[in-house]
């Protein structure tokens, strides 16, 4: 739950928890108390807030992670209020489980800085809190704890741009590094300031990857494998190192290579090279397959970007299936294709619409008299769902 982030002023939600209606899929994740979704779509006119629905995980995620160490004491926070309510407070509740626990995440953010960071856990009914942090009249922390591990001394001082997780983890707090090694595991594509913009583009994502592939083989064979599968021409892919291609450049750098049988003869390409399409599933597998491998969400947005359609049923099967995804790692993702609609329930789709400067989000199932049964690629298309630009 969120408000006050970008476009969103109200407060907004995004669940991967269904209730106890929807019949038994592969998509649920199974747990004593709960089902839980595998994969969240959200769809939107262009402008609605789709992005920023979704760019609220990746900012808590990046907050909780890398907010201290990851950030110049100087740096604004990266995320920006309403524009009609800058001076107003923006509001952040993440509840997750971990290790079989139920946690609480509060953050409460005042014209960029922190006036209210705490944790809780689920110790029967009820949270109680892991350590409270509320920012006082004289521009000092009040810090509370109950078993975090902080030394509170050290904790009040940390500044106010900063996570107190971010920071106490750094600080070797075993409770803080579990937690953030749990957040570490979750993959994003969203630029947070205009800094991860401009590294945003693809030629130096398609590098990014590549250095990283060039230190796991295994994640790279994954990527081949898939790749090859999804019919683009490619018969096999390699990483070199670009200086040994003639590439000039200062330092190290790794370029993917892309192999072509036709008649009987092989022909290769740099993948900055090969069609846009090609280019963006190369670097969409990399953010999807490390969180199958290993659990946690990923925040894609825009799957369908330079893809084929047919493509997107392929790589929501990845989340689908146990053997592929074992580890029950989630995805959310924003689209413009309504063909999505046909592929998974409505209790996994959230729809965005902007009204009067304003967005607000909805997940299908929370629309009354919607059946289970109804096509809901054709009520969408007619409009009778909301969510689809207003021409």
């Amino acid at each position: 739950r969120f408000s006050n982030f970008y476009s969103f002023a109200e407060e907004a939600e995004i669940s991967f928890e269904l209730g106890k209606k929807p019949a038994a899929s592969r998509w649920d994740i199974n747990l004593p108390d709960r089902r839980l979704n595998k994969v969240v779509a959200v769809l939107g006119a262009n402008g609605s807030g789709k992005t920023k629905l979704i760019q609220a995980l990746a900012f808590l995620n990046w907050f909780i992670c890398n907010s201290f160490l990851g950030a110049k004491p100087e740096d604004k926070l990266p995320f920006e209020p309403h524009y009609l309510y800058k001076e107003q407070p923006t509001n952040f509740e993440l509840n997750f489980l971990h290790e079989g626990v139920e946690y609480l995440y509060k953050l409460v953010l005042n014209e960029g800085i922190v006036s209210h960071e705490s944790l809780h856990r689920k110790t029967s009914r009820l949270f109680s809190y892991v350590f409270t942090r509320d920012l006082k009249n004289n521009g000092e922390y009040q810090i509370k704890q109950k078993g975090f591990g902080f030394d509170t001394a050290q904790a009040e001082k940390i500044r106010g741009k900063a996570s107190l997780i971010s920071a106490a983890y750094s600080y070797d707090v075993p409770l803080a590094a579990t937690l953030v090694n749990y957040y570490h595991q979750n993959q994003d594509n969203i630029p947070l300031s205009f800094d991860q913009i401009e590294k945003a583009i693809y030629q130096q994502n398609i590098l990014s990857v590549a250095e990283m592939l060039a230190e796991d083989n295994n994640l790279l064979t994954q990527i081949d494998k898939l790749l090859c599968d999804f019919d683009l021409g490619i018969n096999a892919i390699a990483i070199l190192d670009g200086n040994s291609l003639g590439k000039q450049n200062t330092g190290k750098f790794y370029i993917p290579i892309t192999s072509h049988l036709t008649n009987g003869s092989e022909f290769k390409l740099t993948l900055m090279e090969e069609s846009s399409g090609t280019q963006s599933a190369f670097v969409l597998l990399a953010k999807i397959l490390p969180v199958l491998n290993a659990g946690g969400v990923s925040i894609i947005d825009e799957i369908d970007g330079h893809l084929h359609p047919h493509m997107i049923p392929q790589i929501l099967d990845l989340f689908m299936f146990e053997h592929t995804n074992p580890h029950q790692a989630q995805l959310i993702f924003t689209c413009h294709s309504p063909e999505i609609l046909n592929l998974l329930r409505k209790h996994q789709i959230y729809l965005t619409e902007k009204i009067d400067q304003k967005s607000e989000a909805w997940r299908l199932d929370q629309i009354k008299g919607l059946r289970a049964d109804d096509n809901l690629y054709a009520r969408y298309m007619a409009g009778a769902y909301g969510g689809v630009p207003d021409f």
